[in-house]
């Protein structure tokens, strides 16, 4: 079978082809930060008591049937409870004084029974408002955002087999479509249970936009391309549009409004598909050789370059290689340990991840503010990652940036209240550690498997992912009984992580295995530790060889 690569080396390395299907493909991904955290601003819990209907209630006792509870250590405003109203309305009429008449703690408490009176400052109106998901419905909140990863979870099970069966470009483009219906769709749902299931739906379009155009873009570009765009331009253009979702949503405070316009967005990636090639090599697993001859040619011209008279040789699309599975990795007990550690890990950093940027709207101050932070710190973190991963032995940077990432969480707890700014600053530091690791994961995992098995198992870890990030709301929810307690849970998480990693086998400056065999050959810090030791002990045991090197050394 003749070698794609080689076969086009004509068309060089850049050119004006290979620069536009780089950054026509990259802006397919700013949808995908559009619409991948709106859930920050429509799922936030605005201030809120409960609403007292207009009983004539003396100024007094409008103003003292909210009780007060103990929250983080200080007195607030009951958010789901009053005082009974029919005692409160007696008690009016009789003109007795609340604090002064009547003691305030020996009256029955009751829950929001006509609902609740929410904030308007912030938010004009969002799901929480909509349907009233707080007190003993607040659960409803973490649920919806885990519909959105269990949608990536569906989604990225079947976008490959997807785009292997129908193609690249139009799976990329369905994608699109289809997550521009499901969130204008949801923009009318009239039920949270309807909300969810549309998000499901967003959830399995975005990331299989998200996965479709990224192995597009690595098909398509040459080598040197390939390495940019799935390090560094991927990544930076994910960030632009989470950078700009904030400021869409400081302007639009209503949340069906702001879904809608999202969702129009998608508008302007249609003249793309004139513009953004099929992948030839997929065309040239189909037999269509032709079709993969002409997307060159026409690479070839825009690079204004001469392609030969005959492109491909000959490809024989009949040859059957061993097709490995996830029972593979079960054989060998060394691959299993190996994918464990590499599960947790992939679970930890995303349960820290999304958990750090579904925490923003939670922060104290301006929650815009805070998302644009969140997210303007991936930048530095994804520019430094390709920096560092040319040069820096990958277990010992992931396990850096996982302890970073992870002890600043354990800090903040200890951070007082009045120095809020300190605070924030710290779970930035975090998210920096966090972005780091994502990024930095991704090639680990995929130099640590051979290439028999680097599909499979990076199927597997992304799997172990999905399943942290619909965690993750949870982790947050717990926020709502102590403050602190998602921040002991990840950064303790997160230290545990790195631990783990450091059993993993280094992979810089090593080829990358192809083989089961060669897999199995990598050394972890444990055993290489052990290995080490032993053939110390082995050297002590010569004394013989020892005695004539020594002899012949002698004068």
């Amino acid at each position: 079978m003749s070698d794609y690569d080689e076969d086009t080396a004509f068309l060089g390395q850049t050119g004006p082809f290979f620069w536009t299907t780089f950054f026509l493909l990259n802006t397919v991904f700013v949808s995908t930060g559009f619409n991948g955290l709106y859930m920050v601003f429509i799922g936030a819990t605005p201030n809120h008591h409960c609403l007292i209907p207009d009983f004539n209630l003396t100024e007094e006792w409008t103003n003292a049937i909210i009780p007060f509870t103990l929250v983080n250590g200080e007195e607030v405003k009951s958010q789901c409870s009053r005082y009974s109203l029919d005692v409160v309305i007696n008690m009016s009429a009789e003109g007795l004084i609340p604090g002064r008449d009547v003691n305030l703690t020996d009256l029955v408490q009751e829950g929001c029974l006509d609902g609740w009176n929410y904030s308007k400052d912030i938010y004009q109106s969002n799901i929480v408002t909509e349907w009233d998901l707080v007190c003993d419905d607040q659960w409803k909140v973490p649920f919806a955002s885990s519909t959105l990863f269990v949608g990536y979870l569906f989604g990225s099970l079947i976008s490959g087999h997807v785009s292997d069966r129908f193609g690249r470009k139009k799976v990329v483009f369905i994608s699109l479509v289809a997550q521009s219906v499901a969130v204008m769709l949801q923009s009318f749902s009239h039920s949270w249970q309807m909300f969810c299931v549309t998000f499901l739906f967003v959830g399995a379009s975005q990331i299989s936009l998200y996965i479709s155009a990224f192995v597009l873009g690595t098909e398509v570009l040459s080598k040197t391309m390939r390495i940019l765009f799935t390090t560094l331009g991927a990544f930076l253009f994910y960030c632009i549009g989470y950078m700009t979702l904030p400021w869409i949503a400081y302007g639009i405070r209503e949340w069906r409004t702001l879904l809608a316009v999202l969702s129009s967005t998608a508008v302007v990636y249609i003249p793309l598909w004139w513009f953004i090639p099929e992948s030839p090599r997929w065309l040239i697993t189909q037999g269509r050789v032709e079709e993969a001859e002409a997307i060159v040619r026409e690479a070839a011209r825009k690079n204004k370059i001469e392609a030969p008279a005959v492109i491909f040789k000959e490809y024989d699309v009949s040859v059957q290689f061993k097709k490995y599975t996830m029972l593979d990795i079960l054989k060998s007990k060394k691959i299993r340990s190996i994918t464990l550690m590499c599960l947790i890990l992939w679970m930890a950093i995303n349960i820290g991840y999304f958990g750090l940027s579904l925490n923003t709207s939670n922060l104290s101050g301006n929650p815009f503010m805070n998302c644009f932070l969140s997210a303007a710190t991936e930048v530095p973190a994804y520019v430094v990652s390709t920096v560092l991963l040319k040069k820096c032995p990958r277990r010992a940077l992931l396990s850096s940036f996982l302890v970073i990432g992870g002890g600043v969480l354990l800090l903040i707890q200890f951070i007082p209240e009045d120095l809020q700014y300190v605070a924030l600053a710290l779970e930035m530091t975090g998210k920096f550690g966090f972005t780091m690791a994502f990024s930095i994961v991704y090639i680990y995992t995929a130099e640590v498997y051979p290439t028999v098995l680097r599909n499979v198992g990076m199927g597997m870890c992304s799997s172990a992912a999905r399943i942290g990030s619909i965690t993750a709301p949870y982790v947050i929810y717990l926020g709502s009984y102590n403050k602190a307690l998602p921040y002991i849970l990840m950064g303790s998480l997160t230290i545990a992580s790195s631990v783990v990693n450091l059993f993993l086998p280094e992979t810089l400056n090593r080829d990358l295995p192809e083989t089961v065999e060669q897999m199995q050959e990598c050394q972890g810090l444990c055993n290489g530790l052990k290995k080490r030791k032993h053939l110390d002990e082995g050297r002590k045991n010569l004394p013989i060889q020892r005695d004539v090197r020594l002899d012949l050394q002698a004068p």
